[in-house]
């Protein structure tokens, strides 16, 4: 099933996989500006059924990592029709991840104070400027809580980044809802201890995400429009959530209406613990909707969960960095070229070395 074409409303796919979203800070300075390296990596991977770009701020004060790509100037919007026109141009689809970091960032790379649900800090690092000069991991700084003015406007800066997207010939969008960043801050308890409308009990915990998410999908259509979610996975924060899978479900079922293209659960990774299969049930019986899972899949396991029903959709991430070529590789049962120590140390920043420099297997 994994090298089977995808239908869904309108997004046609050529096979079951995607490319997971991968940070990879490689953008044009000043300004974080998508390139023409960026242009040649996408377009390397485009066989795969559909790329979902590394993380693009919002805003600057969305921002996290340094270096990484935005969508909320002309300029970035200029460098990112780029990479779509790369992708396009070798038969494939891309959306852009439209990021919020929240408090998983540092002053020095937000330009200010870094914002959350509440004015709450955990032990975190980022990739940042270092004080001795250089890029490093650097810890967070202590947030402030948005105000519900802010929180508008944060809504509205999401749909404004998918009107973007859509001028810089994406496919369509995936908001970040996951790994501790801003959406899933205010859906945990720990993060989010807010008095209003937005916190406390699990609907106004859950109310930021379905307000960004029904507001992208009625600016650019809810067929072209993703959200990630990662309620079995624990970033940025010390323990996990005692109500985040119940939330989940609930939320997901508020969210069955609009039909999105996907929603993608990001698994096995960082601090996790294994998704049951009684989870992935009830999401079938509340969201009768493409779902795509991601997290240390083989091309077996991923075969395995779409032959279950659980998913329609797997993404892969490390395999597509050493090999532009892995859905080749893989439907041929062919060898794959590990991610090493070096590659490891490539991933972040840098140039062509570790990015678009892997070797592809010359097709019969």
């Amino acid at each position: 099933m994994l090298f089977t074409p995808h239908q869904f409303a309108s997004l046609h796919l050529n096979n079951r996989i995607a490319m997971a979203p991968m940070t990879r800070s490689r953008t044009d300075q000043p300004g974080d500006i998508p390139n023409d390296l960026m242009a040649t990596y996408y377009g390397q991977r485009a066989s795969a059924g559909l790329i979902i770009t590394e993380g693009a701020p919002i805003s600057a004060v969305a921002r996290g990592y340094a270096m990484t790509p935005g969508i909320y100037t002309e300029e970035q919007i200029t460098g990112w029709k780029k990479v779509t026109s790369a992708v396009h141009q070798a038969g494939g689809k891309i959306f852009v991840q439209l990021w919020h970091v929240g408090r998983r960032s540092h002053h020095t790379i937000a330009g200010e104070t870094p914002v959350s649900a509440s004015a709450i800090k955990e032990p975190d690092q980022v990739f940042g400027p270092l004080p001795e000069g250089g890029f490093g991991m650097i810890e967070t700084d202590q947030p402030r809580a948005l105000s519900q003015q802010e929180i508008k406007a944060t809504i509205a800066d999401f749909v404004q980044g998918a009107k973007n997207a859509m001028a810089a010939g994406f496919d369509g969008v995936e908001l970040h809802g996951a790994h501790g960043y801003l959406i899933d801050q205010f859906l945990r308890i720990s993060s989010n201890q807010r008095t209003d409308d937005y916190g406390g009990s699990q609907d106004n915990r859950m109310r930021f995400m379905l307000e960004v998410t029904e507001a992208v999908a009625n600016a650019i259509g809810a067929n072209k429009v993703a959200i990630r979610l990662s309620p079995f996975v624990t970033e940025g924060a010390a323990q996990p959530d005692p109500e985040i899978t119940e939330l989940t479900i609930k939320a997901l079922a508020k969210l069955a209406h609009l039909q999105l293209a996907y929603v993608h659960f990001s698994e096995n990774i960082s601090n996790y613990t294994q998704v049951p299969d009684s989870f992935r049930q009830q999401v079938r019986e509340v969201y009768p909707h493409p779902i795509m899972v991601a997290g240390k899949y083989t091309v077996s396991s991923a075969q395995q969960i779409l032959a279950q029903g659980f998913a329609d959709l797997v993404a892969f991430g490390q395999p597509f960095i050493t090999n532009p070529d892995f859905v080749y590789r893989a439907r041929n049962q062919l060898p794959l070229t590990p991610v090493g120590d070096d590659a490891h140390s490539t991933f972040y920043g840098g140039g062509a070395a570790g990015y678009t420099d892997y070797a592809t297997v010359t097709s019969a």
